[in-house]
């Protein structure tokens, strides 16, 4: 029986760019004519924009994952968010009012950044009709995205996909079956305090990643029985040489750390006890399962592809790329100027340069682990002419230039 493959596009917001990288290389890696090589597609915040932009659209995976990387690579904060100084002291100033008011509950969401212009621009990229589509071809299972319930803190994941699936509910988890729009993303991505909550049927929900304790989870139930996921922080496995602390941790240190917990913490501890569990079911068999009460346990195999580098020192790299006005407030508040200050910005830069140096970042290290591709996706290894071809210079380069940037925005429309 043919496994089915889960993709896992966990949130990171700018951090996400890495991402298409990766799966530029699985592209480049898999044969020319390959449509979808993963049904079941579950993302989180930032990963669920690319879950999403990466199934509703038509064409090959290659297409399409091109198209990701054009988009991404022309990509700039007032894509995402108003920059102005007036649009963000408006809602500064909303922010202040309803705290000093907080007996009168607010009508409309309220948060520091007005988002308006990302909704826009997921409405002209992501295809949701083709979602479904995909759904009839059977050519996807399922695709989830998931945001946290502000009414109870209970993380719920949305997904759509074939009859046969059914909702599931866990310990403060959840999910829905329903038909994925733009709400759902909006929703997905709206990071608390930073964007505003997003109302989806009768509640409001935002940023996934918090209280996500399982977010491998979803792709399971959605019936992957083997998990790629895409990584959005470096490997930190030696604990023994740690760097000598000459002074108290600064502001962005701290913010950076605590983005760090909400966006990436979960999916390491959640595949560690993936591993665990996959070390019990070699050692048993089907019965001794059913008489432990385990049944439903399966060996769920995974390949993890995590950034090579410290996406915290490259976004130092690309400070200069900020809007204005938020470098100007930075600036003052002394908050660049530390040699710690990568880690929040790491998240919100959402800048051409700093992207599409995540971008080749991610694809060099897909292209490193090549043969971990091929024998994940159970493809013949390379011979030498082949192999030789594959990495050359020319075929190892992203192709992220001003021309084929505008040349795949007019196919989008947006120019």
């Amino acid at each position: 029986m043919t496994q089915k493959t889960g993709l896992i596009l966990a949130g990171g917001g700018a951090r996400a760019a890495y991402q298409v990288g990766v799966l530029r290389a699985v592209a480049q890696i898999l044969p020319s004519d390959t449509r979808q090589p993963f049904p079941i597609i579950v993302g989180t915040s930032a990963g669920a924009i690319n879950a999403l932009g990466l199934a509703g659209r038509a064409g090959s995976f290659r297409s399409r994952t091109r198209t990701l990387a054009a988009i991404w690579a022309s990509l700039d904060s007032e894509s995402v968010y108003r920059t102005d100084a007036r649009g963000v002291l408006a809602n500064a100033l909303r922010i202040l009012w309803s705290m000093l008011r907080s007996r009168t509950r607010p009508k409309h969401p309220i948060a520091l950044l007005d988002n308006t212009p990302l909704g826009e621009l997921l409405s002209d990229i992501v295809q949701f009709s083709r979602i479904e589509d995909a759904i009839a071809r059977g050519e996807l299972e399922g695709i989830g995205v998931t945001a946290m319930n502000y009414s109870n803190g209970i993380s719920t994941t949305f997904y759509q996909g074939q009859a046969h699936l059914k909702p599931w509910t866990r310990a403060q988890r959840r999910s829905v079956a329903c038909e994925l729009n733009v709400d759902h993303l909006m929703a997905s991505s709206a990071l608390p305090t930073l964007f505003p909550a997003v109302k989806v049927g009768d509640h409001f929900f935002g940023d996934g990643a918090l209280r996500q304790s399982r977010p491998l989870s979803p792709a399971i139930h959605l019936g992957a029985d083997r998990l790629f996921i895409i990584g959005v922080s470096q490997k930190h496995d030696d604990f023994t040489s740690m760097p000598e602390v000459t002074s108290a941790p600064s502001i962005p240190q701290v913010l950076g750390q605590m983005l760090n917990a909400v966006f990436l913490d979960s999916v390491q501890t959640d595949l560690e006890t993936l591993r665990r569990i996959n070390a019990l079911v070699t050692q048993m068999n089907s019965k001794q399962l059913t008489a432990a009460g385990m049944s439903d346990l399966r060996l769920i195999n995974t390949l993890t592809i995590s950034p090579s580098r410290s996406l915290d020192e490259l976004a130092r790299d690309y400070i200069h790329e900020l809007p204005r006005t938020m470098r100007w407030f930075l600036e003052r508040t002394g908050s660049i100027k530390d040699t710690e200050s990568g880690g929040a910005l790491s998240y919100v830069l959402f800048e051409q340069g700093y992207c599409q140096r995540l971008m080749q970042l991610g694809y060099d290290d897909a292209m490193d682990q090549a043969d971990d591709v091929r024998q994940f996706f159970d493809i013949a290894p390379l011979n030498a002419a082949e192999a030789a071809e594959q990495t050359t210079p020319e075929k190892r380069a992203m192709a992220t230039s001003n021309s084929l940037t505008r040349r795949w925005l007019k196919l989008l429309g947006r120019v």
